[in-house]
């Protein structure tokens, strides 16, 4: 349960996300990528994710490690049943769904 505890934090998915799909990322890089993530908080995540095993810090800045990969493919299934979530949110709500372009950071 203390991985779910970890997940479920604000943005730790994302980061785990973005670093599964993009590859090694600078701190900077990261944040650009995830746009409105605020330094402090990605400062917290990527610490609690080192801490846990999922992230590591190489020479081409921060990666997952094969446990995080694990991970992502662990979670990959259910990114897929979101999007068809999503898609019938916006049919039955006249096309008004939010946050149905990627994971929920907040």
């Amino acid at each position: 349960m203390a991985m779910f505890d970890l997940l479920g934090r604000r943005w730790a998915m994302g980061v785990l996300w973005t670093l599964s799909e993009r590859g090694p990322s600078t701190f900077r890089a990261l944040q650009e990528a995830c746009e409105t993530i605020s330094p402090a908080v990605l400062n917290a995540r990527i610490k609690e994710l080192r801490s846990a095993g999922f992230v590591e810090q190489g020479k081409g800045g921060y990666q997952v490690t094969p446990l995080g990969q694990d991970v992502y493919d662990a979670l990959l299934p259910l990114s897929k049943v979101s999007k068809v979530w999503a898609d019938e949110l916006a049919k039955g709500s006249g096309g008004t769904a939010s946050n149905d372009d990627g994971p929920i950071n907040e």
